[in-house]
């Protein structure tokens, strides 16, 4: 028996271009093709006038949950069709909508919330439209992540999203471990991810041990009733979320190398052992790798314990 979810709607013969009956301002609609469409992250309001009018005009509309988006378009009054597009089936979902694409339908992909593709499924359609050489196409409109940045005091940029760490400890662990190694490496960047309710606890414990006290903060239930951010040190977070456990959309912003109180018996150690084999440039170099402070902090510091400033045109013997 054939498998039903990977079936496309059956859709009518191509009409003109629906702008000129729904009477939307010039420019609304992209041309036919696939089109990227965010949608609210929990207020319903935040969906965009163009987002309606691409949607209004979708021949058909692909999204994570029907009965998710089922409420959207009854809100707005939308009546495109609706076919899933999940994990599950994207792969056997790609020949029938690059069809259509074919035929010069326009093609709507939505996730159940926000900005499709980050940390929900698609990708692999829109790399396949891609290489077919398929009109593809976005619109900008609402993200967490984004706005969780934004609202978290935390330098904005450059930032990274990582979407969701894994969800056993081992792996999570793993992957925060790379993550510092980059740092290590040189990356500074306020950090991003997503994490389930049920998760957030031990997410932050594990950031703490592997990130140390840096400020952070908990954005939940974005743009809705019960709207939340909780700012201050990792482990504080932690302590928090283990004792009053989270609910709703969570997104945690982690402050980039340096932003975090230094611990100054712990950087003078470091330093007192690094100066006693290497020059003052080579220690500093060291370690501001190992701590991911910034070089100047770590200079004045070993410049403190060296007693004095090298002399000038002996930077290189310092």
């Amino acid at each position: 028996m054939p498998d039903e979810t990977c079936n496309l709607p059956p859709l009518e013969p191509a009409a003109g271009d629906p702008l000129a009956a729904d009477g939307e301002p010039s420019g609304s609609v992209p041309p036919a093709g696939l089109v990227l469409v965010p949608t609210p992250i929990g207020n319903l309001g935040d969906i965009t006038m163009r987002a309606l009018s691409v949607l209004r005009a979708a021949d058909l509309a692909l999204c994570e949950d029907t009965r998710t988006t089922a409420r959207l378009f009854s809100a707005y009054g939308i009546a495109a069709r609706l076919a899933a597009l999940h994990e599950h089936n994207e792969d056997a979902r790609i020949a029938g909508v690059l069809a259509l694409l074919g035929e010069g339908r326009r093609v709507a992909l939505l996730s159940d919330a926000g900005t499709p593709l980050l940390s929900d499924p698609g990708y692999r359609l829109v790399r396949a439209a891609i290489a077919a050489g398929l009109p593809v196409t976005a619109l900008p409109g609402a993200n967490a992540a984004v706005l969780a940045l934004v609202l978290s005091g935390l330098p904005p940029q450059p930032f990274l999203f990582a979407g969701f760490p894994p969800p056993r400890q081992a792996a999570r662990r793993a992957m925060l471990a790379r993550l510092r190694a980059a740092e290590r490496a040189g990356l500074s960047a306020t950090l991003l991810f997503y994490e389930a309710p049920h998760r957030l606890a031990e997410t932050l414990a594990d950031l703490a041990a592997v990130f140390g006290t840096r400020p952070a903060a908990v954005a939940r239930e974005l743009t809705k009733r019960f709207e939340e951010v909780r700012r201050g040190p990792l482990p504080d977070l932690a302590a928090h979320y283990a004792e009053q456990p989270a609910r709703g959309e969570i997104t945690v912003v982690v402050g980039p190398p340096g932003e975090e109180a230094p611990d100054e018996a712990d950087l003078d150690a470091r330093l007192r052992t690094a100066l006693a084999t290497r020059s003052v440039k080579q220690a500093v170099a060291q370690v501001a790798a190992e701590t991911g402070l910034p070089r100047r902090q770590v200079y004045a510091r070993a410049l403190a314990l060296n007693a004095g400033p090298c002399p000038a045109g002996r930077e290189d013997a310092c």
